[in-house]
């Protein structure tokens, strides 16, 4: 990987590949596709065959298109000026496309949700559906004002890794007949690489936090602190993929890739740095893994 510039964007030239570019980053369609890809390589993990139950991963793309683009039409962002973000005054452009999206995302994951099944497995999902939908919406009361679930300090990355591992381990291990306790290694490998990742992006909001009075990793600790601590818990998780016996090529691809994310990080990086390159992360260990 070869770092960009501190500013600019990337030498992508007007047109349609830009169009698309953006269509395909700013609607979280790329992060749904490493959320998909994620539940693949667990059923590859586990399956005794190395099959993939298609379904599955079409659930989880749905349902990640789903929560992340209910974010992006919540009414009080679009109030919000978009500032140097372009993701925003793209979302902001397109925000009844989004809404569309997450619609035609809802019928997908709730036709699979009731064709496959899942319905059994209700009281265990429930809260973890609670927690995405609700991780951005302000409905609990505190200190006089409404905050949701994110501005509660230091919580967000937590949330974010916790749903996250439990959606792309947990589901496809369901889906298996398989005891949950079986997938721990493999949870916690997870937890902690989406952990690492998830510090970047509060490292992209450094200044909003602190203006809101957010406090975040890289507020409580500054830039420099906060990517200590995400490199320590990429460090977890690399210990913990050689104790499962991952190839050391593919530990190896992903620590690199990570680190070198996690160490270029500034919140003045373009939002190209943090849509592609940084959750472009999560797909080099499925990936591999899919392709070994």
């Amino acid at each position: 990987m070869v770092s960009p510039s501190p500013s600019a964007e990337p030498a992508i030239g007007p047109g349609l590949f830009r169009r698309v570019l953006d269509a395909v980053l700013y609607s979280s369609s790329w992060l749904a596709a490493a959320a998909a890809a994620q539940t693949a390589a667990t059923f590859r993990n586990w399956s005794p065959a190395g099959g993939v139950n298609f379904r599955v991963v079409a659930l989880v793309f749905a349902a990640t298109l789903l929560v992340y683009n209910l974010d992006a039409v919540l009414p009080f962002k679009h109030r919000q000026p978009a500032g140097t973000s372009r993701r925003k005054a793209w979302q902001q452009q397109h925000r009844r496309a989004l809404a569309l999206l997450a619609g035609t995302a809802a019928l997908v994951a709730g036709y699979l949700f009731l064709a496959d099944g899942w319905w059994r497995y209700l009281p265990g999902l429930l809260p973890l559906a609670a927690l995405a939908l609700l991780y951005s919406w302000p409905l609990a009361r505190w200190r006089g004002q409404r905050r949701a679930l994110r501005e509660v300090p230091l919580l967000k990355i937590f949330l974010i890794a916790g749903v996250w591992s439990a959606i792309t381990v947990g589901v496809p291990t369901l889906a298996l007949h398989r005891p949950l306790g079986q997938a721990a290694g493999l949870l916690a490998q997870r937890f902690c690489l989406v952990l690492a990742l998830a510090i970047v992006f509060d490292i992209r909001d450094l200044s909003r936090d602190r203006a809101a009075g957010t406090r975040t990793f890289p507020v409580v600790l500054g830039p420099a602190g906060a990517k200590a601590l995400a490199l320590a818990f990429l460090a977890g998780a690399m210990a913990l993929g050689f104790e499962r016996g991952v190839p050391p090529l593919g530990l190896l691809l992903t620590g690199l890739s990570a680190a070198s994310v996690i160490s270029w990080a500034d919140e003045r990086r373009s939002d190209y740095f943090f849509a592609l390159l940084a959750d472009g992360v999560l797909l080099v260990p499925a990936v591999l893994h899919l392709w070994g």
